[in-house]
């Protein structure tokens, strides 16, 4: 994981945890105070889902780089040795 992602997610955590806290030291009655915490979760829940497609995303994207980067070196290898044989032939 990049560090960048990792200070994201510490981000959210924090600011869920400072939610959380603030919501249920705040002086609202208890209904409120639960309703305010399970959207504040809520949210929090729904961001990281956000992060962890992005995440997804990226790592697709680079696995099929690398797959893509294999299969042309590969190719590369094989018309050098079509091409070795070749010369050895005549």
């Amino acid at each position: 994981m990049k560090n960048g992602s990792k200070s994201l997610i510490a981000l959210f955590t924090g600011l869920a945890a400072g939610v959380a806290l603030g919501i249920l030291f705040a002086p609202d009655k208890g209904a409120d105070t639960r309703d305010k915490l399970a959207d504040s979760l809520k949210d929090l829940g729904d961001s990281l889902k956000e992060k962890a497609a992005e995440e997804l995303d990226n790592l697709s994207e680079f696995k099929n780089k690398v797959v893509n980067n294999i299969k042309t070196k590969l190719k590369n290898e094989e018309d050098d040795v079509d091409f070795t044989n070749d010369v050895h032939a005549v």
